[in-house]
């Protein structure tokens, strides 16, 4: 099955989990990995960067009591909404008020996103993540506020600072502009104390940029079929900011 996107065509295509992956042949790069869609997204973004998040900054105040926290997720690469969903449905697991937004050039059709298979659990939130409008913020639940801006990453000027970075760009072969020096300079600058920041990429020249804009960069095991991964983090864990008390 194939669809044309701006000019870009698009396959669908299965992964080793039966979660689909869409395929690029221009760019010979697949959206998610192969050994499984829904499989790398949890283990690079949600449990790699979001729950590690969540288990080291918040969740308690300076008392030790449980509050409930918020926190701000910059996705770079929305593509089939698949991080965005998970989030989401993470967010009421863990009762913690998420402001989600999500950077992505090349909006993917609604036809194309239709014939996605992540949701069965879910149907009725993942249609709602990619039917809401782009541009300005939108309660996709009481727990999930989404912002999808139709943008290139290197015109987003960061307008507020962030806990939790999705860096979800094609890989940096195939796209080496978005892979730059100036543009994890900017991503550090906004992010705050103890934020995290993960990517299914592991290369040595991605990770000497991160260190040298700022972050504390470790190599960590990848999701299946990828022997690591890369988690930056924003030093100084502590009590996060964000807790009501």
């Amino acid at each position: 099955m194939q669809r044309f996107e701006r000019e870009r065509e698009i396959i669908f295509e299965p992964t080793a989990d039966g979660s689909l992956t869409l395929y690029v042949p221009s760019l010979d790069e697949h959206y998610h990995s192969i050994n499984g869609a829904i499989q790398e997204s949890q283990h690079v973004y949600l449990d790699a960067g979001l729950s590690y998040f969540i288990n080291k900054n918040c969740l308690v105040d300076k008392t030790g009591a449980e509050e409930q926290a918020e926190i701000h997720v910059l996705e770079f690469g929305f593509g089939t909404g698949l991080n965005a969903f998970l989030t989401a449905v993470e967010a009421e697991k863990q009762n913690i008020k998420i402001n989600y937004v999500a950077l992505e050039k090349f909006p993917l059709s609604q036809e194309i996103t239709n014939g996605l298979n992540y949701a069965a659990a879910d149907r009725f939130l993942f249609k709602n993540i990619h039917q809401s409008d782009w541009g300005n913020p939108v309660v996709i639940s009481p727990l999930f506020i989404l912002q999808k801006l139709a943008i290139d990453f290197a015109d987003f000027d960061f307008p507020e600072r962030y806990d939790v970075v999705y860096y979800d760009a094609f890989a940096p072969d195939k796209q080496p502009e978005i892979w730059s020096q100036e543009l994890f300079d900017k991503i550090f600058s906004a992010m705050n104390p103890g934020g995290v920041l993960t990517t299914y990429c592991s290369k040595g020249s991605v990770r000497r940029m991160m260190q040298q804009a700022g972050f504390f960069v470790e190599r960590i095991h990848g999701a299946s079929g990828k022997r690591e991964m890369l988690r930056a983090n924003v030093k100084n864990f502590y009590n996060f900011a964000h807790v009501y008390l």
